[in-house]
């Protein structure tokens, strides 16, 4: 874990509820897909936490959606404001499981920590394969910079405005390695039930602290409570008790 002032490069919003931040700063404590780090917002007590979307350089990409005081307010700034921000958080995914030919599935802002991840499997000579899912075309992210990486994608949205209509469930048929998720609880409860391999999932939770102290990020697992923060955000999908 390291902490450190970034300054606000570019916060451009990409839909009505989704923004892009860049930011730049320090970045060698992000070494893994999956990882994330929290943010001191103006006038808020607690950071909030954020999926690294892409880290290159000294660039920290993220992608955070508006829901409240938090993301209103960091909604607002504008370039060159600084921000006190944790990085270097979490276990991040495990490259090592994959095979050659994964599938990464992302359900929303979900999406953001899988580019990170596609870029490094792609870098190990993996051939991943992508299905995001939205509720709607007006909400699809992040298309066509999976597609420039060379990657077969496939958009489902719930109401069938734009590419393959319902879940990301519907477009998990073919052959795959491996899987990789990210996105709402229901939607990994659902992939982890569709799927025909292992894989590992990345869980969103409300965190106080952000590496283990408050231990309030609780998760049921086959070993007990562990931590979404400390000791995930990334869990194996035999690990999960979803009904504890």
């Amino acid at each position: 874990m390291m902490q450190g002032l970034y300054t606000i490069t570019e916060n451009r919003p990409l839909t009505t509820r989704v923004s892009r931040l860049r930011l730049r700063g320090n970045t060698s404590a992000a070494t893994a897909p999956g990882q994330f780090v929290d943010v001191l917002l103006p006038g808020c007590f607690l950071r909030r936490p954020f999926s690294v979307c892409d880290a290159q350089g000294v660039d920290l990409t993220l992608l955070y959606e508006r829901v409240g005081k938090g993301t209103e307010l960091l909604r607002e700034l504008p370039s060159g404001s600084e921000l006190d921000v944790l990085t270097g958080l979490g276990n991040g995914f495990d490259l090592s499981a994959s095979g050659d030919a994964p599938l990464l599935i992302g359900g929303g802002t979900g999406v953001s920590p899988l580019y990170a991840l596609a870029k490094a499997l792609v870098a190990a000579g993996k051939k991943p394969s992508v299905i995001l899912g939205f509720a709607n075309r007006a909400d699809v992210l992040c298309e066509e910079e999976f597609r420039a990486l060379g990657l077969p994608v496939t958009v489902c949205t719930a109401d069938g405005s734009y590419g393959v209509k319902g879940y990301v469930t519907e477009a998990m048929g073919g052959s795959y390695s491996y899987f990789y998720a990210c996105g709402p609880r229901s939607m990994l409860r659902a992939v982890c039930e569709r799927s025909t391999t292992s894989g590992q999932l990345s869980f969103d939770a409300h965190m106080g602290c952000g590496f283990g102290a408050c231990r309030g990020c609780g998760m049921p697992t086959i070993a007990g409570n562990k931590r979404v923060c400390k000791d995930g955000p990334v869990f194996r999908k035999e690990e999960i008790l979803w009904d504890a």
